[in-house]
């Protein structure tokens, strides 16, 4: 059998010639598998970077740009601010409000009520005297319900013009101290006086079984207090009318409260003794007293 090749040099072949990617001159298909990492005109790959990857090369004094002055300085900076505080649940705290912070600064002050006291001629006891045991019953008739962890503290004895006081405040264990919540002061009555409490109208009443309302007559008066007795007589008629009482009263706030148990009229507050509170409660004891003793 004959092939192109053997027509080489024949008239009807002479200008044939085999197509070069079959010719042993070229590489064949397999020689162009390589890659251009493997051929010699390939960049070096270890070398190769594309452009403006490096950065400028550090230099201790470089060309200032043209409109800069060279003697310009940034400005100082403030000193940074602390941090907000976090609230329990993520939010920023507010600046506290020194309104609302006054609101919550107990009023109790017993070194300025003790002092007060010792000034005026009163004695001064912790609450744990003989002459103490006494008010643990005055305690537990307050209008309050103050329970039975409450105790007496701070107590001070002394004479207001004709009328005997004690002041004390019932106070309640938290750790290792005790804090007082309600202040009392009462004074010991002459005589029988019926159980009566007389109490602003705005608050809620407790332990009142057995007591029934008098009224003054004096719509203003009826308005903003109540007098409860456990009987209706003289004596009670005539504290609700008396025009002392009332013009002492309607000049509070209404936030005192007033009650008779064994053998004391007493007023109670909740707040701690101080000097202010124990001549407020003295004023109105005093003419609550003088009502009340008018028949005798």
């Amino acid at each position: 059998m004959s092939s192109p090749r053997d027509r080489d040099g024949s008239e009807d072949g002479g200008d044939w010639q085999e197509p070069s990617h079959l010719s042993g001159d070229e590489p064949n298909i397999a020689d162009r598998r390589k890659t251009p990492r493997d051929d010699d005109s390939a960049p070096d790959r270890a070398s190769w970077q594309p452009p403006g990857w490096d950065l400028p090369a550090a230099e201790p004094q470089r060309d200032v740009p043209a409109g800069v002055d060279p003697s310009w300085t940034p400005p100082a900076t403030q000193a940074p601010q602390e941090p907000a505080r976090r609230g329990f649940f993520g939010g920023s705290r507010r600046a506290p409000d020194p309104e609302m912070e006054r609101a919550f600064i107990p009023e109790t002050d017993p070194v300025g009520a003790q002092g007060w006291a010792l000034q005026h001629g009163w004695t001064v006891s912790d609450g744990s005297g003989p002459e103490d045991a006494a008010l643990a019953d005055l305690i537990a008739s307050a209008p309050v319900r103050p329970g039975k962890e409450a105790r007496a503290a701070s107590v001070l004895r002394g004479r207001t013009g004709t009328t005997e006081l004690v002041a004390f405040d019932i106070a309640y264990p938290l750790g290792q101290s005790w804090v007082p919540k309600y202040a009392v002061t009462a004074a010991p009555l002459l005589g029988a006086v019926p159980g009566l409490r007389l109490s602003p109208a705005r608050f809620w009443k407790h332990r009142t079984a057995g007591l029934i309302p008098i009224p003054s007559g004096d719509e203003v008066f009826d308005a903003r207090w109540v007098l409860l007795a456990a009987e209706d007589g003289p004596q009670v008629r005539r504290l609700s009318q008396d025009p002392a009482v009332h013009g002492l009263l309607l000049g509070t706030d209404d936030g005192d409260e007033f009650w008779t148990a064994v053998g004391h009229l007493a007023a109670i507050r909740p707040d701690g003794h101080r000097p202010q509170l124990l001549e407020h409660h003295a004023r109105l004891l005093t003419a609550i007293v003088g009502a009340l003793a008018a028949g005798y």
